[in-house]
C-alpha cells in the first residue's frame, strides 16, 4: 500500500533520541550552559517561597517564562479551534459563492480558507506552535543548542509508540478479534446498543492494563463508533461517552505497572510492580469506572434504549468475510510484540515494518490500513513532548511544595493542560517524596487524564476516531462538562477507598 513508505519516512524522522526528557550529561551544568537548564542547575533557593523560586528561575533562564507563554497559548489555541474550523466552513462557502465553476470542473479552493481549517486542526496545533518555539532557543542559544535539545534532551518514544499501536490496533483483524470478545459480553444483553455501550466502556478500558492505553483506546474508539455513534445519539449523550470514555481509559490501565503512561514514568524508580498496582490502584479504578458508568447509564437510560429503534445491521455484513483465525492470532503477536517492546524504538519499529509486509501478503483478508490518523496522532504528541520538556523549572518547585491531599488536586489540575506522564515524571525528580505523595501524583495524574484531550497520551487517538461525529469539532468545554463527574468519581474512590 502506498502510505507504507510515507509511514516509515515519518517514523524515522521523529528520530530515536534518548530515553529521558532531560539530558542526563548535562546533570550538573548551570544554567546558560545548556538548555534547558536541568532542575539541579538552580542554586541558592534554599529559604525561598514559591514565587522566589519561580522569580529566580525565570531571572536566569528567561526563556523558561517565554518558553511557559507559549506553550499556554497552544493550549488556549486548542480550545479556540472549534471556531477556526467554523469560520474556515464560513469562508470556504463565501469564496465558492464568487468563484463558480462549471459542472465537472474542480471545485475552487480557497487559501484562506485552508489555512484556518488548519488552524482549526487540533492534532497540528503543538507542532505548529514549536515553529515560533524552537526559533526563540535557535535566536537566544543558537542552532547547535537547539538540535542539542530537540535531539538528544527531548524523547519522541511514545508518539512513535502510538503510531504503531494505533495503526495495528485499527486492522481489520484485531478489530475483529476485539468486537467478537467484547461482543460476546454485550450479548448477555441481546447485544442491544445500551448492552454494547455498556460493554464497550468497561471492558475497553480495563483492557489497557495489559495491551496499553493507547490500543484500549483504538479500539474502544472505532467500536463505539460502529455500535453506538453511528445511530445518531444526541450530542449531550455523545459528549458524556467521549469523556466517560476518556476517563475510564486513563484509569483502566492502573492495574498494571507498565500500560498507563503516567505509572510507567515512575514505577521502576519507586518500585511499584503488578501486587503493588492492583493494592492500591487497580482495584479502586474498577470500581470508579463501574460507578461512573452505572451513573451516566441512570442518567442516559432512556435515551439508550430508544437508540435500539434505530439499530442497523452493519456487523451482518461483516460476518459474511470471517478473518482466518491464524491471522488474527499473528496480528495480536504483532500487538504484544510492540507492547514487550513499547520502550525500544527500534525494536517495535522494526516489528512494524515486518507487520507491513504481512499486511500485503494477506491483503485478501485487510481492509486499507489507515495512517493519517496515527501520524496525526503521532505528530500531536511529538509537539505536546517538546513544549512539556520545557515546563520542568515550574512544575517540579509546585509539586515539592504540596502536602498529599493538595499534592493530588494539584496534579489532577495541571493534567488537564500538561500530559500526565510528563507530571509524574518531573514528580520523581523531586527528591524526598514519600510513599503518601508518590501515591498522591499518580492519582491525581490518572484522575485528570479524561478533563482535556491534551491530558493523557491516548485521547488524541480517540478524539481522532471519534471527530466525524462531531461536525464542527470536538468541543474543549463540552468535553470537560462530559469528563467532570467520571473524574469527581475516580477522584473519590482514590481518596475514600
Amino acid at each position: 500500500m502506498r502510505p507504507r513508505s510515507v509511514a516509515f519516512a515519518l517514523l524515522l524522522a521523529l528520530g530515536l533520541p534518548g530515553l529521558g526528557l532531560a539530558d542526563g550529561a548535562a546533570a550538573t551544568a548551570s544554567p546558560g550552559s545548556t538548555f534547558p537548564p536541568p532542575l539541579s542547575a538552580y542554586t541558592g533557593e534554599e529559604g525561598m517561597n514559591l514565587s522566589q523560586v519561580l522569580a529566580h528561575r525565570a531571572t536566569l533562564e528567561p526563556l523558561n517564562l517565554i518558553a511557559t507563554v507559549i506553550f499556554l497559548m497552544a493550549v488556549l489555541h486548542t480550545f479556540a479551534a472549534p471556531k477556526f474550523l467554523e469560520l474556515a466552513h464560513r469562508v470556504k462557502k463565501r469564496y465558492a459563492a464568487r468563484h463558480p465553476h462549471r459542472p465537472g470542473e474542480p471545485a475552487p479552493v480557497s487559501p484562506l480558507g485552508e489555512v484556518l481549517h488548519f488552524f482549526g486542526e487540533v492534532e497540528a496545533i503543538f507542532g505548529l506552535w514549536t515553529v515560533p518555539l524552537i526559533g526563540l532557543v535557535t535566536w537566544k542559544h543558537g542552532w547547535s543548542m537547539a538540535e542539542r535539545w530537540i535531539g538528544h534532551g527531548v524523547h519522541f518514544t511514545e508518539p512513535m509508540f502510538v503510531v504503531v499501536i494505533m495503526a495495528i490496533s485499527s486492522t481489520r483483524p484485531v478489530m475483529a478479534f476485539a468486537e467478537s470478545m467484547i461482543g460476546a459480553v454485550a450479548g448477555l444483553g441481546h447485544r442491544s446498543p445500551v448492552a454494547w455501550w455498556l460493554s464497550i466502556l468497561t471492558l475497553g478500558p480495563l483492557l489497557g492494563s495489559f495491551i496499553t492505553e493507547p490500543a484500549a483506546m483504538v479500539i474502544s474508539a472505532l467500536l463505539l463508533g460502529r455500535q453506538f455513534f453511528e445511530l445518531h445519539p444526541s450530542q449531550r449523550l455523545r459528549y458524556a461517552t467521549v469523556g466517560l470514555l476518556f476517563v475510564n481509559v486513563s484509569v483502566g490501565g492502573t492495574l498494571t505497572h507498565f500500560a498507563a503512561p503516567p505509572v510507567l514514568m515512575v514505577a521502576g524508580k519507586w518500585g511499584w510492580g503488578f501486587l503493588h498496582m492492583i493494592e492500591h490502584f487497580g482495584w479502586k479504578a474498577v470500581v470508579g469506572i463501574t460507578v461512573s458508568t452505572a451513573l451516566y447509564w441512570l442518567i442516559f437510560r432512556r435515551e439508550l434504549s430508544s437508540l435500539a429503534a434505530k439499530a442497523h445491521h452493519a456487523d451482518t455484513e461483516r460476518k459474511k468475510r470471517p478473518v482466518p483465525k491464524r491471522l488474527i492470532l499473528l496480528h495480536l503477536l504483532f500487538l504484544a510484540w510492540t507492547v514487550f517492546t513499547a520502550q525500544v524504538p527500534v525494536l517495535f519499529i522494526g516489528g512494524f515494518l515486518f507487520f507491513l509486509g504481512v499486511l500485503q501478503v494477506t491483503e485478501p483478508h485487510q481492509e486499507d490500513l489507515r495512517l493519517r490518523s496515527p501520524l496525526l496522532v503521532g505528530f500531536f504528541l511529538a509537539g505536546l513532548v517538546v513544549h512539556g520538556s520545557l515546563q520542568q523549572w515550574w512544575i517540579a518547585p509546585v509539586l515539592s511544595q504540596l502536602a498529599a491531599l493538595p499534592l493530588m488536586i494539584g496534579s489532577t489540575v495541571l493534567t488537564a493542560f500538561n500530559d500526565n506522564a510528563a507530571i509524574t515524571y518531573l514528580a520523581s525528580l523531586v527528591p524526598g517524596f514519600d510513599a503518601a505523595r508518590q501515591y498522591a501524583v499518580v492519582a491525581g495524574a490518572v484522575t485528570g487524564g479524561g478533563l482535556t484531550v491534551i491530558a493523557n497520551a491516548p485521547n488524541p487517538a480517540g478524539q481522532s476516531a471519534l471527530q466525524r461525529y462531531f461536525h464542527d469539532g470536538l468541543s474543549p468545554v463540552y468535553l470537560f462538562a462530559g469528563a467532570l463527574a467520571p473524574t469527581l468519581i475516580v477522584a473519590a474512590c482514590f481518596l475514600l477507598l
